[in-house]
């Protein structure tokens, strides 16, 4: 599944590539999110003009709409969303995490009511994978706990056990339905949050269900992202070199940027079109609020360093009439230079990954974005 490369030199960054059913993936790579089977404002033919190599989409949120029934009729999520490329789902584990009002953790499972109709439903960590197995996702994410951010070292124990419990429940069913005949692959997620024992326990038991992948979970739940970082100093030493590492939910430019540079091959975030819908932008300097007044007489592109549709057409005066205008096109479009500037820029990362020069390429990414990481 997943074939090593190269290392930087003088990092930890790494090339390598992950085969799929629906094609190979070049590393580190970003994986737009499309949680209800679409990137939220544009369209699949997007995605593939500036060359996307794979999307994310929800399980929780396909079962619940537009359902098994049609996804199953449909032949899976590929042809119903047109899509020929690679997808991972998520479990709907975050989903546990997240509505906190509609649902209850048991041993078992997870017994949660719909947020769209109240209709009562309970995920175990078989049906996730059956869930997944209809979708024919080509990565696939186990049901786990995500303890919450504060939380004690009793939460986050508990979170750590039934994830690591709910790993083995769903390699057993995953193994002994035959997915691997269908050629999809099954991931493993650390868990436990800012504890570093429980974090090394988590890596350890999760390590020895031998998994395909490994996304170390449970960060990006408002953690200080020195909190977040920690967690890689513990668990990436443990992480074998054959197999991807995926940093879940990470996040902004310059978090990724230095997790590259930590060893991580995989990453998602619903950052570029969440930004992208309240008018901010990124660029190789920064983030800029497009809709601010300071941009109506600026006639230059949302990054000089941008050769996107958007950069190469319009202008932040217009883009920013626009969405001061509440046109839906202005959101398009500024969502759509978000998600080409993440995309773009890990193609820019693994070029300096193969040229050996990652340390220089991250400083100064890093210092032109006026980050404040290191």
């Amino acid at each position: 599944m997943f074939k090593l490369i190269k290392k930087d030199k003088t990092t930890n960054a790494r090339r390598g590539v992950l085969t799929t059913a629906h094609g190979t993936i070049q590393s580190p790579f970003f994986m737009p999110v499309g949680t209800s089977g679409t990137v939220k404002s544009l369209l699949v033919e997007n995605l593939l003009t500036f060359d996307s190599q794979i999307v994310l989409s929800n399980t929780y949120h396909l079962f619940l709409r537009p359902g098994l029934e049609i996804m199953e009729d449909a032949g899976g999520l590929h042809p119903f969303m047109g899509w020929d490329r690679p997808i991972l789902t998520d479990s709907g584990g975050y989903q546990v995490f997240s509505l906190t009002k509609f649902r209850k953790i048991k041993d078992d499972g997870v017994e949660f009511k719909s947020h769209i109709d109240g209709s009562t439903h309970f995920f175990t960590p078989e049906k996730v994978v059956d869930i997944q197995r209809v979708l024919g996702s080509d990565i696939m994410m186990p049901l786990d706990v995500c303890a919450p951010y504060p939380c004690t070292h009793k939460e986050a124990l508990k979170s750590v056990e039934q994830t690591t419990l709910w790993a083995k429940r769903s390699k057993e069913h995953f193994i002994g339905k035959g997915h691997k005949r269908h050629k999809q692959h099954l991931f493993g997620i650390i868990q436990g949050a800012i504890f570093e024992e429980l974090r090394l326990r988590s890596a350890e038991e999760i390590l020895n269900i031998d998994m395909d992948g490994y996304a170390i979970g449970g960060v990006s739940v408002g953690e200080p992202v020195e909190e977040m970082f920690k967690t890689l100093d513990w668990v990436m030493p443990l992480m074998p070199a054959n197999k991807p590492r995926y940093f879940m939910g990470i996040g902004l430019p310059d978090q990724i940027v230095k997790a590259v540079g930590e060893g991580i091959d995989m990453f998602d975030t619903c950052i570029p079109t969440r930004y992208g819908r309240h008018g901010a932008a990124f660029t190789s300097e920064g983030k800029i609020i497009v809709r601010n007044q300071t941009f109506a007489h600026d006639f230059g592109p949302l990054d000089k360093n941008c050769d996107c549709m958007v950069c190469r057409n319009h202008t932040r005066a217009y883009l920013r009439h626009l969405v001061a205008a509440n046109e839906i096109s202005g959101l398009t479009l500024i969502s759509y230079h978000n998600v080409y500037f993440y995309v773009n820029l890990m193609r820019q990362i693994r070029q300096a990954i193969d040229e050996d020069r990652y340390e220089e390429f991250k400083k100064d990414f890093l210092k032109r974005y006026g980050s404040e990481l290191s």
